[in-house]
């Protein structure tokens, strides 16, 4: 498939997606930390026909020295193994240049730019310059903040280098409040990258998202409900023991349980009666919310004049307090998280103090209105 799209040439070959109606499924450890767990790790990664590829951690970047930061290059003649033994593709993640002539050298099929990586522009363009000529496929995980421009960049980066089979991952992002998440999945995001990369390969990190076993199988069925081509899941023989991200981790057996789980045909899922359904009432309803924030705006310009009108203050700290408190217990007592109702009266309170000051400093006279 040719995909362009301004300065995007895109070529979404088998050796990124699997070429088959099922999600491309890449596994494997958090860490490469002995050839024995590579090996046993991916022994039992083969007999599971939904992985394809077989992934691992050579240099791992850690926020803070001192932690297991990863085997290096010997960790690159056991993928040459692993890859060996059982056909399975391999791939690792690259920062530099080093990075990248070493896992050239050790035959390695598919090459990820992690998130801290991403966000930096001097780092990516370092690794596309060392990638200038080679034809191999490059996953772009989205950087750690929720910048979509910095997504984009980095793809477009490695595209003007010569790489044109490209994909990206999606690892969510650290925001103000991840719970219950490690990375917050920002879903929304997906629909962002896509309308910017359109035709690009998406595949969903739900470990890095959950940063916890038991939330694992959650959000890997909401990115296949979204569209997501498919999912890297971390898989260690014995994840307790691992040497960096053990929570996040699951056993081969475990991961076999997990995509047993999971309804794989997305197409067929967004297709069902009931969801359709489902989607009409949420349009109803976002018809209904969205002429009420219309009505409400009205009545905050009105207050606007009032205020003009007798001299008072846009910015009243006291009510504003009150009308938050008020939401808030509201929202308890419905159930409905504060975090997110907070965020939501934050945003129109915004909009309503700004439409108040421009009613304010403008020089049209007004009506006289109530309050």
């Amino acid at each position: 498939m040719q995909v362009s799209n301004n300065s995007l040439t895109i070529t979404a070959r088998t050796k990124i997606l699997n070429g088959g109606p099922l999600p491309t499924v890449i596994a494997g450890p958090c860490s490469a930390e002995t050839e024995e767990q590579m090996l046993q790790t991916a022994r039992a990664l083969q007999q599971d026909h939904r992985v394809s590829v077989f992934r691992a951690g050579i240099w791992k970047p850690r926020t803070r020295p001192g932690l297991f930061e990863g085997i290096g290059q010997v960790g690159l003649e056991w993928l040459q193994n692993v890859k060996s033994e059982t056909g399975l593709q391999t791939a690792v993640e690259v920062a530099n240049t080093q990075h990248v002539e070493q896992a050239l050298r050790h035959g390695v099929d598919i090459l990820w730019v992690g998130a801290r990586t991403t966000v930096n522009p001097f780092s990516v363009q370092e690794i596309a310059d060392a990638l200038q000529g080679v034809d191999i496929p490059v996953l772009v995980k989205n950087p750690v903040n929720p910048d979509i421009q910095l997504w984009l960049g980095a793809l477009e980066r490695l595209n003007r280098a010569g790489i044109t089979d490209l994909g990206l991952i999606h690892r969510g992002f650290s925001t103000v409040n991840n719970k219950p998440y490690r990375n917050h999945p920002k879903w929304e995001a997906i629909a962002q990258i896509r309308a910017l990369a359109p035709g690009v390969p998406l595949i969903c990190d739900p470990s890095h998202i959950a940063g916890r076993r038991d939330l694992l199988q959650t959000v890997s069925q909401q990115a296949l409900h979204l569209g997501a081509d498919g999912l890297m899941i971390e898989t260690h023989c014995n994840p307790d023991a691992a040497l960096s991200d053990a929570s996040q981790q699951v056993t081969p057996a475990g991961l076999d349980a997990l995509l047993t789980s999971l309804d794989l045909e997305s197409e067929r899922v967004a297709n069902t009666g009931q969801l359709q359904e489902l989607r009409m009432i949420v349009d109803r309803l976002d018809q209904d919310l969205l002429h009420l924030l219309f009505l409400r705006t009205d009545v905050s310009e009105r207050i606007g004049a009032y205020k003009k009108t007798h001299g008072l203050d846009v910015f009243q700290a006291g009510r504003w307090r009150d009308v938050l408190e008020n939401r808030l217990t509201i929202a308890r007592e419905i159930g409905l998280d504060e975090h997110y109702v907070k965020a939501i009266f934050d945003i129109i309170h915004n909009q309503s103090i700004g439409l108040q000051n421009e009613v304010v400093a403008s020089s049209a006279p007004v009506q006289e209105t109530a309050h």
